[in-house]
């Protein structure tokens, strides 16, 4: 049976000082949810571990927004999973469409990334996802097929997360409607060939719209951002009714 995981992705967002107040207000909120999902947030590198020692993992699991293939070395900038792993770090998002944007990340280093987390006993969360043009152009399921295929390479569909996000709805107010992000999601399980990986679905992702989301039978969780900045927020997102 495949489990839910509710991530927040809270991106460049939180000092250490915030960090402490949000876990201060959000931990009650949750702390009669149900036991059938898992809470799953990713502070940025330096509040991970006030993250850590300001917890209650009985509630929430630490994911890194990034990892490296190597287990040290002359990487400016990137973190280890021995890093992570020192500070109860479960899970690293690879593959978001921001380092592939911005930092112009390829499959390949993503797959790379994949592969050195779960080497580690850390659970990758692996974004995929068109832009509106390649939407537009009919070629979603032709370029979300190519990085599953070249993402993926390798890694262990048991011990892996596939989150869905077109990159025309992250953080623009606009959503994939429920029913094609399911289609996609369905999609997804056929490539990877494993009914039981835990597919997500991320890309403006809120209160009012979680319910409708998570009654999608292919889709296994959410990979949320801004909505995951405001405790009371994802809270409701976390307790979620189908």
């Amino acid at each position: 049976m495949r489990k839910t995981v509710i991530a927040g992705n809270w991106k460049m967002h939180m000092t250490c000082a915030e960090t402490k107040k949000f876990l201060q207000e959000f931990i009650p909120l949750i702390e009669k949810f149900t036991d059938d999902r898992e809470i799953v947030i990713a502070p940025p590198f330096t509040a991970i571990s006030t993250f850590s020692e300001s917890s209650n993992f009985k509630y929430i699991n630490i994911a890194s927004q990034n990892i490296h293939w190597e287990d040290s070395g002359a990487f400016t900038a990137e973190i280890s999973p021995e890093m992570l792993i020192e500070h109860k770090v479960k899970y690293a998002i690879v593959g978001h469409s921001e380092p592939r944007k911005y930092f112009s990340e390829s499959d390949e280093q993503i797959n790379k990334r994949a592969i050195s987390a779960q080497s580690n006993g850390l659970t990758p969360i692996v974004c995929v996802g068109e832009t509106l043009e390649q939407r537009e152009k009919g070629e979603a399921e032709r370029i979300i097929s190519r990085q599953v295929e070249q993402g993926l390479e390798r890694t262990n569909p048991s011990n892996l997360i596939v989150a869905y996000e077109p990159i025309w709805a992250i953080g623009t107010g606009k959503t994939c409607e429920a029913k094609e992000a399911n289609k996609i999601c369905k999609l997804i399980r056929k490539l990877i060939g494993y009914e039981d990986v835990v597919i997500q679905y991320g890309g403006s992702v809120k209160p009012n719209n979680i319910d409708e989301i998570m009654s999608m039978d292919n889709i296994d969780g959410v990979l949320v951002g801004g909505a995951s900045l405001d405790p009371i927020s994802f809270a409701r997102i976390a307790n979620y009714q189908q």
